[in-house]
């Protein structure tokens, strides 16, 4: 009877903290929203009604867009909504016509743009075989015995995976669900377990294949197999960095990170087969390109088809090793036909929602040109006087402050038309901007206090970490990617003070 009235559910007029703590933050959250909306309401009546100078237009038609992304509006339709309201402003209903006409095609029909779909697939492959838990693996085997050893594994097990998937969150997906769990049980201070695996994440989008580097060559018109190749340096760079923090971490702080067990050679040999995927993948993709032998497009091409393969033979070999159970009694073509299916369809799904991101941009470049918003830009940073070490630096804050309210890819295509002016007009090269710009944003990735990466990977450390008696907090995550990130910034310290740290390897490619 008593069990039954400590079980009976509570009162309807009764909330506990948790529930008082989310009807705040709805409340906060639609407050929020409407304020959002009267915004975008009152900017686009002004801009309708009001005359206003071209230059305005173009700086409102940019406020209008932030305010549509506040709102919650996915980020691709945020940028087309607004780009074509501008066009309408600036132009008129016949240039709004011809841009929903042309608009797609322009901004597919790229020859550059074509790696795309053949890098996510090379991920996504990769990602549903599972083969990439070698890596860890063998990293484990031989780095566990160093100071913060299971710390620098995740680390540069993530630089190898950087190496075959451009994405960060599927590494740090991949990596964490073995990693944080393995670490914790080592006794590890949640912090650094979790903190190494998210910068370990963001290694992903320096070290080719990067989207964000694809992206950017794209917008930017730089030649793509050449920007991939200037990320190699900077991305490896930064590993060796982050593992420097660790070793220092665990060094000061020696029980934040106890030393791991010795393997024998026999096994940590035998580790180096799960290697193997990977390096196969890398030579594929990153020497192909470097010594000429494919363009990027084709390298990422028989990427994909060769991540397909591998991630094949892996699903076929894991469903005939099954001792029992639901998957030993699915037949061989079925569990092929699922794992294929379901990269495709994966695949087309992030592939799409990248394309209409390309529209938007395609649109918001219009805008830029023809309201002259990017050329008083160029022109305001001549009147300055700036350096091209002044801007750089300017630039740093100015995207750190943005990376608050913005996606990282939105941050980029948002701001990628309007510094184009400045940079050319400063001689800033191009190719070396791109890996500046995409190391800024890796770091917006994971800065607080919106870092989201940070959100997700302690959703993975949480889902991965049930009944080991351990509580982690978002602080946690904050708390451990902080020491991180000094590294990053003396990273962009030391491209600026040497622009061959990007520059060498694409300048000693062989040309096609």
């Amino acid at each position: 009877m008593f069990s039954a009235l400590r079980q009976a559910p509570r009162p309807a007029t009764v909330k506990s903290p948790t529930e008082l703590r989310d009807a705040l933050i709805a409340r906060r959250f639609t407050i929020g929203l409407i304020v959002t909306a009267l915004i975008v309401v009152l900017l686009a009546t002004y801009l309708l009604v009001a005359p206003a100078s071209k230059i305005l237009v173009g700086f409102l038609v940019m406020l209008v867009m932030i305010a549509l992304m506040l709102f919650r509006i996915p980020i691709g339709i945020a940028m087309t909504g607004a780009g074509l309201f501008g066009l309408y402003v600036l132009v008129g209903p016949k240039a709004v016509i011809g841009s929903l006409e042309d608009a797609a095609f322009k901004s597919f029909a790229s020859w550059s743009l074509s790696v795309i779909p053949m890098f996510i697939l090379m991920g996504v492959a990769l990602a549903k075989s599972g083969i990439m838990s070698g890596a860890y693996s063998a990293a484990r085997m031989w780095l566990g015995r160093l100071p913060g050893g299971l710390a620098i594994a995740t680390n540069f097990a993530g630089a190898g995976m950087a190496a075959t998937s451009g994405s960060s969150i599927g590494i740090s997906y991949a990596i964490g669900r073995v990693s944080i769990p393995e670490m914790i049980r080592a006794g590890y201070r949640p912090s650094l377990a979790m903190g190494s695996t998210a910068m370990a994440g963001t290694l992903g989008q320096v070290i080719p294949p990067s989207i964000l580097l694809v992206i950017y060559a794209g917008v930017a018109e730089t030649p793509v197999g050449p920007q991939l190749l200037a990320g190699i340096v900077p991305g490896v760079a930064l590993a060796f960095l982050f593992a420097i923090v660790i070793i220092l971490w665990a060094v000061i702080s020696p029980s934040t990170a106890p030393r791991g067990a010795r393997y024998p050679w026999k096994e940590r040999l035998a580790s180096l087969v799960g290697l193997v995927p990977m390096l196969i993948l890398i030579f594929i993709v990153l020497g192909g390109i470097y010594f000429g032998v494919f363009t990027a497009t084709e390298a990422g091409a028989f990427g994909a088809l060769v991540a397909l393969l591998l991630g094949l033979g892996a699903v076929v070999l894991q469903s005939k090793k099954a001792p029992s159970g639901a998957l030993a009694a699915i037949p061989t073509s079925k569990v092929v036909g699922r794992y294929v299916s379901s990269t495709l369809l994966d695949t087309v799904s992030a592939v799409a929602a990248m394309m209409l991101l390309l529209v938007g941009v395609h649109i918001l470049t219009l805008v830029m040109a023809i309201s002259g918003l990017a050329q008083w830009v160029a022109d305001m940073v001549i009147d300055l006087g700036l350096t091209q070490l002044g801007f750089l630096l300017m630039l740093i804050p100015v995207y750190l402050i943005l990376g608050f309210f913005l996606d990282t890819l939105a941050m980029m295509l948002l701001t990628i038309p309007v510094f184009i002016g400045p940079l050319t007009v400063l001689d800033v090269d191009l190719v070396w901007f791109g890996v500046f710009l995409v190391i800024l944003a890796e770091i917006d990735l994971v800065a607080p206090p919106l870092g989201v990466l940070n959100f997700v990977v302690l959703s993975i450390a949480q889902s991965s970490t049930k009944g080991m008696g351990v509580n982690l907090t978002i602080t946690d995550v904050f708390k451990g990617v902080t020491p991180f990130l000094f590294a990053c910034v003396l990273m962009l310290v030391a491209l600026i003070s040497w622009p061959e740290l990007a520059l060498w390897l694409p300048t000693m490619a062989s040309p096609k």
